[in-house]
């Protein structure tokens, strides 16, 4: 699913990611750990194209994603992976169920066919009764619910997460975490997680060790 050779990344003279080597299977989850200022999220940030490597390549899902132009990449970026992030980044104005067909509006799906799948995933993650709230009328929880259904909305071959319950507490946080194993169980979808969370970094299927910019085990 996913091949990155040689991934190389510097912000002026700081080096931060020094050449990372990495394959990923179909349908693995994959958790990424390791001290602050190791990498984490900037690898992250360039497996899921929202940033460039300054060298190396990057394969997913059998397309090389560092040599699509600007157009091209951010189509494939819509249709093909989803991002839950710490920070929910739900639109204040918009409903839940809204905030969750934005990026199917953004692909060029009919309005009823992106608010049935909404729907569906409302559902599936147990706040159907929530569809027509707005943000700020939602629980912490439920707002990262929305957002894992916003990253999900595409059918996207790669779901991205990067702390994704570090603002909740440790209830809602267990709850993300099983959510997010349920989901790749039942959808076949190939996740990847940064955390400092050790006890759901250890549930993955694999938990890569980052330190120093470098995959280290």
């Amino acid at each position: 699913m996913i091949k990155a050779n040689n991934i190389q990344k510097s912000y002026g003279d700081l080096r931060v990611l020094k050449g990372v080597n990495l394959e990923i299977k179909k349908g693995e989850f994959i958790s990424i750990v390791g001290a602050s200022g190791a990498g984490k999220t900037t690898l992250l940030q360039i497996l899921g194209t929202l940033d460039e490597a300054d060298q190396g390549e990057l394969n997913i899902n059998k397309q090389v994603v560092n040599k699509l132009n600007d157009k091209s990449l951010s189509s494939f970026r819509n249709q093909s992976i989803g991002f839950v992030f710490q920070f929910h980044n739900l639109l204040a104005e918009f409903t839940a169920l809204e905030n969750i067909c934005l990026p199917a509006f953004i692909a060029g799906t009919p309005i009823t066919e992106a608010e049935k799948r909404a729907k569906e995933l409302l559902e599936l993650l147990n706040i159907i009764d929530r569809a027509n709230h707005k943000p700020n009328e939602l629980s912490g929880g439920e707002q990262q619910r929305v957002a894992v259904a916003r990253a999900l909305i595409n059918n996207p071959a790669v779901v991205l997460a990067d702390e994704p319950s570090g603002n909740l507490d440790s209830q809602n946080a267990d709850e993300l975490h099983q959510l997010f194993f349920q989901l790749n169980k039942e959808l076949g979808q190939t996740f990847i997680l940064v955390t400092h969370n050790q006890k759901l970094a250890d549930m993955a299927d694999r938990k890569l060790v980052m330190k120093d910019g470098v995959i280290v085990d």
